[in-house]
């Protein structure tokens, strides 16, 4: 008669695997909140510049309204720039930085073709640029 747990293999674990186990994914667990957090921590910082830089544009606005020309076409020119810094740094200010993305996303959807194209031109240009 024929053993016949000889030619089959052990179904049972080794001592201590499940602990070994048990200790991967805890430590598993453990990098992937503090990734977590770190990720979350760099985008609040992002955040927090690009409402910084808004500030700065509102400024900046606000300097270029005060000390430059009111009237003539330099005048014009000056105040539209100035309207147009202090547009951009309120929207800085109020979205930031995953706001604008979230508005990037938005308009890539909404118009694929000419972003390919847009995304093509400043491919060539950084290229040539790149190329010297």
């Amino acid at each position: 008669m024929a053993n016949s747990t000889t030619g089959t293999k052990s179904k049972e674990a080794t001592p201590g695997s499940g602990q070994v186990a048990d200790k991967a994914r805890e430590a598993a667990t453990q990098v992937g909140q503090a990734v977590s957090s770190a990720a979350s921590t760099v985008g609040q910082t992002a955040d927090n510049l690009t409402a910084s830089a808004g500030t700065g544009m509102k400024n900046l606005a606000e300097t270029i309204r005060e000390n430059a020309p009111r009237e003539g076409v330099l005048g014009g020119a000056s105040q539209a720039v100035a309207g147009t810094l202090r547009q951009g740094g309120k929207y800085l200010e109020k979205e930031g930085l995953s706001g604008m993305m979230d508005d990037l996303t938005v308009l890539i959807r909404n118009y694929p073709v000419p972003a390919i194209l847009v995304g093509i031109g400043v491919g060539i240009l950084v290229g040539r640029t790149l190329r010297v």
